[in-house]
């Protein structure tokens, strides 16, 4: 659970505190270089949550892990912005694409943590 909610205080960071206007409007450009360092500031965000909590010896994994969250992350924000584009703060479907997309990432750090202790 620890973990969990350390990831879950790395995703707000990276999502609202240090995501720049650019990142938010390059996220639906594929291959963009918003959407690209939105996502590559998720992985390190991982990694930086990852390394205290498994350590050193286990470098490589953390490496491997953070790069999986990284490349989720800009796949599922790709996708929200293509899918609600046209929507607004208005429209029923908007938020239904927020909180969708805000499951994917949950669900991406649980299966993270299901693969650290299994």
């Amino acid at each position: 659970l620890v973990l969990f909610a350390l990831l879950m205080l790395k995703h707000f960071i990276a999502d609202f505190v240090l995501q720049m206007p650019y990142m938010l409007e390059q996220k639906g450009e594929y291959g963009a270089k918003g959407g690209i360092d939105h996502a590559l500031l998720h992985s390190w965000g991982t990694l930086l949550v990852l390394v205290p909590a498994l350590g050193l010896t286990n470098l490589v994994a953390c490496f491997m892990l953070a790069l999986v969250d990284g490349i989720t992350h800009y796949h599922i924000d790709w996708a929200k912005v293509n899918f609600a584009r046209g929507f607004t703060p208005a429209d029923r479907q908007f938020w239904v694409w927020i909180g969708a997309d805000q499951l994917m990432h949950q669900l991406t750090y649980i299966i993270i943590i299901g693969i650290i202790v299994a």
